[in-house]
């Protein structure tokens, strides 16, 4: 049992411990070895602006308003919005617009990426830039999006999402904010030493030359972004583009979200695969094993290093205390996941821990349907109009058990690994 023990323990604590630490500290040091920036020049070439929408009546307005506003040549710029079988009034509001140069697609149910690659079909512009019906640009962001074109290395920009607070969000809502910060600072970091992993579907822009139609059952923004380095250029952050989303703001819809996000993104690492290949993509193989396989393996490491500690918790204090460690985690998350709409839930004490354990749990769900070979193609926004009241109510009163459960199951848990680990002293 020792040796099984030391196998799981040590095994999964190395790997976290690459992850989260050696993986981090080697981007940073390779990236300031080489301090691969882009060139960048004041450039204006032709824009097009490409919004995907499905029942988006709350938010698309407001979008369009927003893109007609930008600090950008009216002449060089088009907006083009496809209706990816909206039920509600967002076909009306967009053909308001039309005078002002808004362009409609109005197609049958099919999907983001069908709707997507519609919109790159009718572009005209040399740079495609990608956004959401709920983002917002700040005034010069297609601007500063688009002046590291000027270096013919560079082939994509991500720009910079930034979460803006309603103040009605739940503590997961300040749990992810907190994990995106950690996540730009690792792209500032990619980005020098070549090429980030892959852009924010929030905001970003490839050339048209190099967009290729991705399969339908994976995360867009990874796939369209990544056959950009696939291809041979580069893929680069740009802090000061700035667009502005709203955070998910409770707990069923994060959950949800991010278990059809891990499943897809599977898929997504899957189709462009070659890019694992070293003696082809270099460092960038590094990166993308590292930043989107090892770590989407934390819950796995986690259940390793918790396994692990138990079975050898009797032998030394050092494993107790880890075990314990494990226990008073999810002791946390699970009264973060019962305080989640109080102040206490929204601390960090609390809000951290939930969205961890939310967020792996998540990402063990989606390794599990990706093992079962489910795939997903269709897309549903998250908070839309344009659904059955009856029908969502009763997915709400089953999350609501759900969540409730899964807060008894995170104490019990807790409770559990801290029983093995006296009966393990007292042995």
């Amino acid at each position: 049992m020792d040796a099984v023990g030391g196998f799981l323990f040590w095994g999964s604590v190395l790997t976290l411990a690459w992850v989260f630490a050696g993986f981090p500290v080697t981007v940073g040091v390779w990236g300031a070895i080489r301090r691969a920036r882009p060139r960048q020049a004041e450039i204006t070439p032709s824009v097009s602006l490409l919004i995907a929408a499905h029942n988006e009546e709350r938010h698309i307005e407001r979008k369009i308003r927003n893109a007609l506003a930008l600090d950008y040549r009216a002449d060089r710029l088009e907006i083009l919005v496809a209706s990816d079988g909206s039920t509600d009034a967002t076909e009306e509001i967009v053909r308001k617009y039309e005078a002002q140069g808004v362009r409609l697609l109005a197609l049958p149910r099919g999907g983001k990426i069908a709707a997507l690659d519609a919109l790159v079909g009718e572009a005209s512009g040399g740079i495609l830039v990608f956004t959401d019906a709920n983002t917002l640009f700040a005034k010069g962001a297609v601007r500063k999006l688009v002046r590291s074109f000027v270096d013919t290395s560079v082939g994509g920009v991500s720009g910079n999402q930034v979460h803006r607070f309603a103040g009605d969000e739940d503590s997961i809502g300040r749990g992810e904010s907190l994990y995106w910060k950690y996540d730009k600072w690792l792209k500032a970091r990619e980005s020098e030493t070549g090429s980030i992993v892959s852009a924010d579907g929030a905001i970003y822009a490839i050339r048209k030359t190099l967009y290729r139609k991705p399969p339908p059952h994976v995360n867009d923004d990874f796939v369209i972004s990544a056959s950009v380095v696939q291809q041979g250029s580069r893929l680069v952050f740009e802090s000061e583009a700035i667009a502005w989303e709203p955070p998910m703001g409770q707990a069923r819809d994060e959950f949800t979200r991010k278990v059809r996000i891990l499943s897809r993104g599977w898929w997504s690492v899957l189709s462009v695969r070659s890019l694992l290949n070293p003696f082809r993509h270099g460092f960038y193989s590094l990166t993308l094993f590292s930043h989107k396989i090892l770590r989407r393996l934390t819950p796995v490491m986690f259940l390793g290093t918790l396994t692990g500690s138990l079975l050898l918790a009797g032998s030394s204090p050092a494993f107790l205390a880890v075990a314990l460690g494990h226990g008073l985690l999810l002791g946390l998350a699970g009264l973060g996941a019962a305080q989640r709409n109080a102040g206490i839930g929204r601390t960090r004490l609390l809000s951290m821990p939930f969205f961890f354990c939310l967020a792996n749990y998540a990402a063990l769900v989606g390794l599990y349907q990706v093992l079962r070979g489910r795939k997903v193609a269709t897309w549903q926004p998250r908070g839309r109009g344009g659904f059955d009241e009856a029908a969502a109510a009763a997915r709400r009163r089953t999350r609501a058990r759900r969540r409730a459960a899964l807060t008894r199951v995170a104490w019990f848990v807790g409770a559990l690994v801290f029983a093995f680990a006296v009966a393990a002293v007292q042995q």
